[in-house]
């Protein structure tokens, strides 16, 4: 099997280099920019599993660099890790609204990173095997009536599982495909308390840290977007969150 290929900008050229020799000593095979411009023309050059991305470049930042990935033909859904020494959870939450997959501040741990960046290329790969069949299976089978539909609702709030499409009384929501996973998971059990490291967990596998602020983030990021029915998403002081019956 061939190595996976990661984008590495940054315009620190000692924490670049740091990166470069940790993934290189994984097994990776990487290309690094010192710039967001620089980074834009390698993904337009080559193709790349995943992309290491700093949020204080100089000239465009790195919440612009990645709000121009998610348009480039093809990059949709390439898996993007920010790196951030900032602390302010504005900065976290905006990247995530321009599509980051998740976020490891500065200064990193070795090993969490490389955790970080296993579970993203391994869910990757997931969600790739899980779309071969489907697309197969149609192919076999136009003529054959449409699968039925997989719909969760409550409380005004609906998600169809099939369509990956959601709505809060009838009024389309725009969610990551993180916020989509988290909204599911809370409206399929209302009432249990979902601990943030089981919300890691159900979301990225067993090799996701959960010690950072991650879910929090996501959480407060999901309220917004649900409006008023952000209502329904209850913190439970020093455990988690739960759906509200």
């Amino acid at each position: 099997m061939s190595a996976e290929r990661i984008l590495i900008i940054e315009d620190d050229e000692v924490i670049r280099e740091v990166l470069e020799m940790l993934l290189q000593t994984r097994g990776y095979l990487t290309t690094a920019a010192g710039s967001g411009e620089a980074g834009l023309k390698r993904l337009e050059e080559k193709e790349f599993e995943l992309v290491l991305l700093d949020l204080t470049l100089p000239g465009m930042d790195g919440l612009e660099v990645c709000r121009r990935i998610r348009e480039l033909p093809g990059k949709a859904k390439l898996p993007v890790i920010m790196l951030t020494a900032r602390s302010e959870e504005s900065d976290v939450v905006v990247g995530l609204e321009m599509g980051a997959v998740d976020y490891v501040t500065k200064p990193f741990n070795n090993q969490m990173l490389i955790a970080r960046i296993r579970a993203q290329l391994r869910r990757t790969k997931e969600l790739e095997t899980a779309a071969l069949p489907e697309k197969i299976l149609l192919a076999e089978n136009e003529n054959e009536p449409e699968q039925e539909e997989v719909v969760l609702s409550h409380q005004g709030v609906t998600l169809n599982l099939t369509q990956r499409t959601a709505a809060f009384n009838e009024t389309p929501l725009e969610l990551t495909f993180t916020e989509f996973e988290l909204l599911a998971i809370l409206i399929r059990r209302p009432g249990r308390v979902w601990s943030r490291t089981d919300l890691a967990f159900k979301l990225r596998g067993d090799d996701y840290f959960a010690m950072d602020r991650s879910i929090d983030v996501q959480i407060a990021n999901l309220r917004k977007k649900l409006g008023e029915a952000g209502k329904f998403i209850e913190t439970v002081r020093g455990i988690g969150y739960r759906w509200k019956y």
